[in-house]
């Protein structure tokens, strides 16, 4: 075979390292992982159990970030996870110390996730989807193609990104956004029947939404204030209020 890999580096059981692919020191690869041709895995890098890594993905590289200083961080990927080709993955900063990418997701050729931003399970990134750094995408999220998100922002569950869209603030959880910068263009309807959410629960999360983003007069604060005033307690309600009111970035508008 005609790849490198480390003595240092640990392989699991019954993986598969193809021709030219190059694996470093304190590298980790979990049982049954396929390592395509062509693929760089960096020191720092941890693959769990059953993934597949495609030609040209180079994972692991020191951040793009001129505050990095050569601190010790890591690249840490859970199992089932595909990467397809030319996708990178920066290794964290000081900031976080890690980049996560969970169980189940699919980043499709092309896509970038840079330092300390955490990806969570059943993710969905397509082709050529470009993170800052320090991105928070919740379980469930998908992203349409050649769209990007700003450094720091965040991306609620079961959320859809429409392709070519631009995040500059956070996405609350269950919403359709497009455009750039992104708006809100609706729930995330068709995601949550598939799930499979309740028609009820549908109905509560577009209540609530109304309040948000309808065409009322209604600022962030004030549309909270009714949301608590006029929604039944839920955990869905909760969940979508608490995320609202801890975004730092303030989250995206409803379309014009």
């Amino acid at each position: 075979m005609n790849h490198f890999i480390h003595p240092q580096a640990r392989i699991g059981n019954q993986v598969t390292v193809e021709h030219f692919s190059a694996i470093y020191e304190d590298v980790e690869i979990g049982d049954n992982t396929w390592i395509g041709p062509n693929v760089t895995i960096f020191p720092g890098t941890k693959i769990g159990k059953d993934c597949k890594i495609f030609p040209g993905a180079v994972i692991g590289a020191i951040p793009q970030d001129l505050k990095f200083d050569g601190e010790y961080s890591t690249v840490e990927i859970g199992d089932k996870v595909s990467i397809r080709e030319c996708s990178t993955i920066n290794r964290g900063t000081s900031a976080s110390g890690t980049t996560r990418i969970g169980n189940n997701s699919l980043l499709m050729a092309y896509v970038h996730v840079a330092h300390d931003c955490v990806i969570g399970e059943h993710c969905i990134l397509a082709n050529a989807t470009n993170l800052a750094g320090h991105v928070t995408i919740e379980d469930y999220a998908y992203f349409g193609g050649m769209s990007g998100a700003h450094q720091f922002t965040r991306i609620g569950k079961h959320s859809f990104i429409s392709g070519g869209s631009m995040i500059g603030k956070d996405v609350p959880p269950f919403c359709l956004v497009m455009r750039n910068p992104a708006q809100f263009a609706g729930i995330n309807s068709v995601g949550l029947k598939r799930h499979p959410f309740s028609k009820e629960e549908i109905h509560l999360i577009q209540d609530i939404y109304r309040f948000v983003f309808g065409n009322n007069g209604l600022n962030t604060t004030q549309a909270l204030k009714k949301i608590e005033e006029e929604i039944p307690d839920s955990s869905l309600k909760s969940y979508i209020v608490d995320f609202i009111k801890s975004s730092e970035r303030g989250i995206i508008k409803g379309l014009d």
